[in-house]
């Protein structure tokens, strides 16, 4: 059985702190298909909002096209760990993986009174017609290396886990 099959639902981990580790980052790869079936990805800064995720793009762009049109995506947020020692060792990030149901909002100027201060104080300070996209994680999140020692990340069965996302 492969890893990627064999990830098993945990208590040792609880959706609070798959919740709290995504609160503490701000970077996420977003995956989704374009309407050609062409696969995409790219580097996205993201804000928590309470059970949702909130990413801004220009109004003009691909991701502001396609995502509206499918409405599904799926990212992926790296978690560095290891402090000094991921520099002298190499020692992958732990992740959380999951799909999400994304709603992009209609093109507008940007309210930064809206976004979660965190998130708003990364944007650029002049941004131009942009769109908000609020993602809802569906189904579970699938966690490598969350909530275990370094030592525990080599083996996939420790490592690898799979938290219901309600």
């Amino acid at each position: 059985m492969s890893t990627a099959t064999s990830a098993q639902t945990s208590p040792r981990l609880t959706v609070e702190e798959v919740w709290r580790t995504l609160d503490k980052h701000t970077f996420a790869v977003m995956s989704h298909v374009t309407a050609s079936g062409e696969p995409r990805s790219s580097g996205v800064v993201y804000g928590t909002k309470g059970r949702r995720l909130v990413v801004v793009v220009a109004a003009s762009s691909w991701k502001a096209r396609t995502i509206a049109e499918d409405q599904l995506v799926a990212l992926t947020v790296p978690v560095r760990r290891g402090g000094i020692l991921a520099s002298l060792f190499p020692i992958p990030p732990a992740a959380i993986s999951f799909r999400a149901r994304a709603h992009v909002g209609e093109p507008c100027m940007l309210d930064r009174d809206s976004l979660p201060p965190k998130f708003a104080r990364l944007l650029p300070p002049t941004l131009a017609e942009s769109c908000v996209i609020e993602l809802t994680p569906e189904g579970q999140f699938l966690t490598y290396g969350i909530g275990v020692s370094l030592m525990a990340m080599r083996d996939p069965e420790v490592a690898l886990v799979r938290v219901p996302v309600a």
